[in-house]
C-alpha cells in the first residue's frame, strides 16, 4: 500500500517545494513600498539587509558609495534606522550635499503621497524634493566622500557629527 502512495507522495512533495521556492523573501525596496516610502531611497542592488518587527533596520551596502537625484547623497557602508509607514528616523549612514556641503540626513518622510513631496531632516533645516526623484533605485558609485571631507577639516578619520552642524 505504501508504495501505490509514493507517487502521488513524491509529486505533492516536488509541487511543495516549487511553491516554497518561488515564493521569495521581500527585498528592502519591497518593504519600503509596503510603507508608503519610495524604492529608490536606497541604491540598486541591495540584497545584504535585515528588518526587526519594530522596524529597526539595517542596510549592508559592499562599500560607500554615492547616488544623483536632485542633489547628491552619500551611503556609508552601513545604513540604519527605524522604519515606519511613510518616515526614517533614527537614521545612520545617509549624507545629503547642499551646494558644497555634506550633511547627515536625520530624518526622511512623505507627509502626504499625492502632494508628490519628500522631506530629508539635515539637522539644520528640512529639504524637499520631488517624490517622483526617488521611484526607483539609483545606481551608486564608489566614493571615498567622507575621507575627502575629513582631510579638509584636518582629520585622519570622518566625523559624521560634525558635518551635521554645517551652517547652509
Amino acid at each position: 500500500m505504501f508504495l501505490e502512495q509514493l507517487p502521488t507522495s513524491i509529486f505533492i512533495l516536488t509541487l511543495l517545494l516549487c511553491v516554497s521556492y518561488t515564493q521569495q523573501s521581500p527585498t528592502i525596496y519591497d518593504i519600503l513600498k509596503q510603507n508608503g516610502l519610495p524604492m529608490g531611497l536606497f541604491p540598486k542592488g541591495v540584497t545584504n539587509f535585515s528588518v526587526d518587527d519594530s522596524g529597526r533596520f539595517q542596510v549592508y551596502l559592499d562599500e560607500a558609495c554615492y547616488a544623483k537625484f536632485e542633489d547628491e547623497l552619500h551611503y556609508d557602508k552601513n545604513v540604519s534606522g527605524n522604519l515606519t509607514f511613510g518616515r526614517i528616523n533614527e537614521l545612520t549612514g545617509i549624507s545629503a550635499k547642499d551646494l558644497f556641503l555634506w550633511f547627515l540626513v536625520k530624518e526622511i518622510w512623505v507627509d502626504i503621497p499625492s502632494s508628490g513631496l519628500i522631506y530629508f531632516d539635515v539637522g539644520v533645516v528640512s529639504k524637499q524634493f520631488s517624490l517622483s526623484s526617488f521611484e526607483t533605485p539609483r545606481n551608486c558609485l564608489a566614493s571615498s566622500v567622507p575621507q575627502i571631507i575629513s582631510r579638509k577639516l584636518g582629520r585622519d578619520e570622518p566625523n559624521h557629527q560634525e558635518l551635521s552642524s554645517a551652517i547652509l
